[in-house]
């Protein structure tokens, strides 16, 4: 466990709500009860100002910083930028991230046990939305006492969730950092989710979501994590991971066996996946993506912003992201800028793909550091604890 500029042990919590009265989700029907995972650090100040949300992405958890045990050697999955003196500074924030329902690790999700049959959800569980994610997260900041936040923050369906939260509440939001994301999931990214949602139908071990008591439908999971895993990359990043270096051999196999690098380290990423995610977890979180679109009710993204421009926004893109390309945070950007929203943009230059947003530490520090000292600034945040 490496301590430096860490917030060290941390442990995970658990919120439990809607007991008897369930939540109402976007497709009509409704879910409770309902658990959310979640991780904090930092204190909370005495007028509870300084509370920031972060919200993690697809295959992320609540652990987004520090470690759960002194033999830890895995940290949280955004500790370069969340901790002391870093860009989400824990010696001045208080610094929340819930793992989503639907998920599973540690909230509510397919995996968890339907109270009406004492049986795991399976497919039995709710279609959900982002939208039915951000509306839970809001029983948790309800629990945690904090009426608003100073900032939401998140890369690629983190940053779905933040746009979600500026449009559904953003009396309780006074910034936003959508990173690498989009306001509408295009038919090149549903085409991908399809795909990899394809991979564990086809797993005869998926058995239509009816697995928990037998064999997982690895096969198919590890598929789509290969699958979503190439959308992260770029191609210059894969020069220069890779090129067309062999995995062990001096020279070609001619036979099916794995010759190059790049295809041993997608099957690890694809085996390591299927050690601590769920097939039907994985099916969930893809569909909310995909009927992710914020303009949906509204006229356009403008409208839908409407109510929105009070809220300050640092809109964050990467030059070879080609999962959510920079012309997605331009509509963005255009949409807040025609509702007269204080918005700042930065297209930042780098060869790492999506995966930018967790690799371009040095940048991202500077960055987020700069906006969030200027956010203080504004709204006059105190860092006494409570």
């Amino acid at each position: 466990m490496n301590t430096n500029h860490s917030v060290g042990i941390v442990e995970r919590k658990y919120f439990t709500f809607a007991e008897n009265e369930p939540m109402p989700l976007d497709s009509g029907e409704s879910l409770g009860p309902i658990t959310l995972a979640y991780e904090t650090y930092g204190a909370l100040n005495a007028d509870k100002s300084n509370a920031i949300l972060i919200l993690h992405a697809l295959s992320g958890d609540a652990h987004a910083a520090g470690y759960h045990a002194p033999d830890d050697e895995q940290v949280g999955w955004w500790d370069d930028c969340i901790g002391p003196g870093k860009a989400f500074d824990t010696n001045k924030f208080f610094v929340i991230c819930s793992n989503i329902i639907g998920g599973c690790q540690g909230s509510t999700g397919p995996g968890s046990i339907y109270p009406l049959t004492g049986k795991p959800y399976g497919l039995d569980f709710p279609v959900i939305t982002i939208g039915d994610v951000v509306r839970a997260q809001t029983y948790l900041m309800d629990h945690l006492g904090i009426e608003k936040l100073l900032a939401v923050a998140g890369g690629s369906m983190g940053g779905m969730q933040v746009l979600q939260w500026c449009v559904s509440y953003p009396e309780r939001v006074r910034a936003a950092l959508p990173i690498a994301t989009t306001a509408i999931h295009s038919p090149m990214l549903i085409a991908f989710s399809e795909v990899g949602r394809q991979a564990i139908y086809a797993d005869q071990n998926w058995n239509n979501g009816n697995y928990y008591d037998g064999v997982k439908p690895n096969a198919g999971l590890a598929l789509a994590r290969m699958i979503g895993h190439i959308t992260y990359l770029s191609e210059a990043s894969m020069h220069h991971k890779f090129g067309r270096r062999l995995q062990t051999r001096e020279r070609f196999g001619y036979d099916f066996s794995t010759d190059f690098a790049i295809e041993g380290y997608l099957k690890h990423k694809g085996i390591r996946f299927t050690e601590r995610f769920d097939a039907n977890s994985y099916l969930y979180i893809t569909k909310a993506m995909d009927y992710f679109d914020l303009a949906n009710g509204h006229h356009n993204l403008a409208a839908a912003f409407a109510n929105s421009a009070n809220i300050v926004y640092l809109v964050v893109s990467f030059t070879s992201d080609w999962l959510y390309p920079t012309y997605h945070s331009k509509e963005l950007v255009s949409a807040l800028t025609a509702v007269g929203a204080d918005v700042s943009y930065l297209n930042i230059q780098s060869s790492w793909g999506h995966d930018a947003f967790l690799l371009e530490v040095e940048t991202m520090t500077g960055l987020l550091s700069n906006f969030l000292d200027r956010v203080v600034h504004q709204f006059g945040v105190k860092w006494e604890s409570k």
